[in-house]
């Protein structure tokens, strides 16, 4: 083999090699965050959040060439305009770690999904507690309406973009589809009720730990 053809191959093992180490060992391309951001509602705001997703899904062999968000919007400020969750997490499909399918599409996820307490894994896999265990950690930050938009500016409902653990409030979720009663709105995975503070103390006292939802844009 002469240099010219060597130089060739040696180029296209290298290249391969590298599309290989790019390639997700993982499928899964959504899940809820096996742990918290260790400050309660403040993540560090959306860059924060969306840096704690990365690097679970990146422990988890689900990263490579994804770029994983938190599903989390923001209000409107006399510096920036409101960013809303559906926008940024990309179009589906979307599969959990055990390659079940949530939702197909952005409509899906914001209709007849296929989120509840069994589908609903972390990034390890795991079953996230949920109302009927202890300690429940069924409340999901989202700071989402319903429909997965921001809430208008105002009353807080993203403990101040994600910037405070102490005073105000953030938009939580069910990721178990349980409430204290059997209306659609209690059973909401994205927008259940606002949580009693932005302390860890306070989330976890209304049942939840300052989890996230996860999802691959890309």
């Amino acid at each position: 083999m002469n240099l010219r053809k060597w130089a060739l191959v040696a180029s296209a093992t290298v290249l391969t090699g590298c599309m290989l180490i790019d390639q997700p060992k993982s499928p899964m391309t959504f899940f809820v965050s096996s742990v918290n951001g260790g400050k309660g509602a403040d993540l560090g705001g959306l860059a924060g959040a969306d840096a704690l997703c990365q690097k679970l899904a990146n422990e988890a062999g689900a990263g490579g060439r994804r770029t994983w968000r938190a599903y989390l919007s923001t209000q409107a400020t006399a510096d920036a305009p409101a960013v809303n969750a559906r926008d940024r997490i990309g179009r589906g499909p979307w599969v959990n770690a055990k390659g079940v399918v949530v939702a197909a599409s952005v409509a899906e996820l914001h209709g007849n999904n296929n989120l509840n307490i069994e589908t609903v894994l972390t990034d390890k896999g795991e079953r996230l507690n949920g109302r009927r265990d202890k300690p429940n950690m069924h409340d999901v930050l989202t700071g989402s309406r319903a429909d997965g938009t921001a809430f208008p500016a105002g009353d807080d409902r993203t403990c101040s973009n994600w910037t405070r653990n102490g005073a105000g409030s953030a938009m939580v979720g069910h990721h178990d589809r349980e409430g204290l009663t059997d209306t659609e709105q209690a059973r909401s995975w994205n927008a259940s009720h606002p949580s009693k503070a932005c302390s860890i103390e306070a989330l976890r006292s209304s049942g939840g730990d300052g989890r996230i939802y996860c999802f691959a844009a890309n």
